[in-house]
């Protein structure tokens, strides 16, 4: 049987850990070859050689760092991206950042910038430069991750939750403006509430065992990566 996303080229960002590593492990369990990415090289050693030691498609390595890139760094990501595959299947948005919990009153303007920078402003410039590289795929996927926080807004959620309010903007208009042609599909994730360092650190006094571990909803996403039924 032939594996969904048999010789598929899926970018995952935020691989070197979390809900993007996992997604990272599963996609290339799927048959795809994975391009990594995150901040730094070196953090996403681990999920590289994790890949390869199963005798998976060789991942590539893609740091690029979503708070300070500029659109020139974007570009030259896709570039990188276009000159050694020559297209994307699939682009999985897994990176995720949110310093605190804390009330509108008191949340700090330069963590706000800082929040939607990641969450929200990133997502939608990498999705941008990746769009040719997307449209040059016979059938490609983009997957945006969202959260509760983004469809009803929460106390103390500030920043975050403006951004995943905001990325189901994004994922609408990118979705409706995609629908003609049907070479690509939009989806949004909730992966629900996860066991990762994101979430031990908003909830420092919780049990992190008692959630389930990013690998159990990994699969969601290699199903909207895959090949159309």
């Amino acid at each position: 049987m032939t594996p969904p996303l048999h010789e598929r080229v899926i970018l995952v960002t935020g691989a070197s850990e979390g809900i993007g590593h996992a997604v990272a492990i599963a996609c290339a369990h799927a048959g795809a070859t994975v391009i990594l990415s995150s901040f730094h090289a070196v953090d996403l050693e681990p999920v590289y050689d994790a890949i390869v030691a199963h005798g998976n498609p060789e991942p590539a390595i893609l740091p690029l760092n979503l708070e300070t890139a500029s659109e020139a760094d974007f570009i030259a990501a896709a570039n990188i991206i276009g000159d050694t595959f020559g297209r994307l299947d699939g682009l999985a948005h897994c990176a995720a950042f949110a310093p605190y919990l804390s009330r509108i009153d008191d949340y700090e303007a330069t963590e706000w910038e800082r929040v939607l920078r990641i969450n929200l402003t990133a997502p939608f410039l990498l999705t941008q430069v990746c769009l040719p590289l997307l449209r040059a795929a016979p059938n490609a996927a983009v997957v945006f991750t969202t959260d509760r926080v983004g469809r009803n807004g929460k106390a103390y959620w500030g920043a975050y939750a403006a951004a995943k309010f905001g990325i189901e903007g994004l994922a609408q208009v990118l979705a409706d403006e995609s629908s003609a042609s049907g070479h690509l599909r939009v989806s949004i994730v909730d992966p629900g509430i996860v066991r990762t360092a994101l979430r031990a650190h908003l909830y420092p006094g919780e049990d992190p065992h008692t959630h389930p571990t990013p690998d159990t909803i990994a699969g969601e996403y290699v199903r909207c990566l895959s090949h159309p039924c």
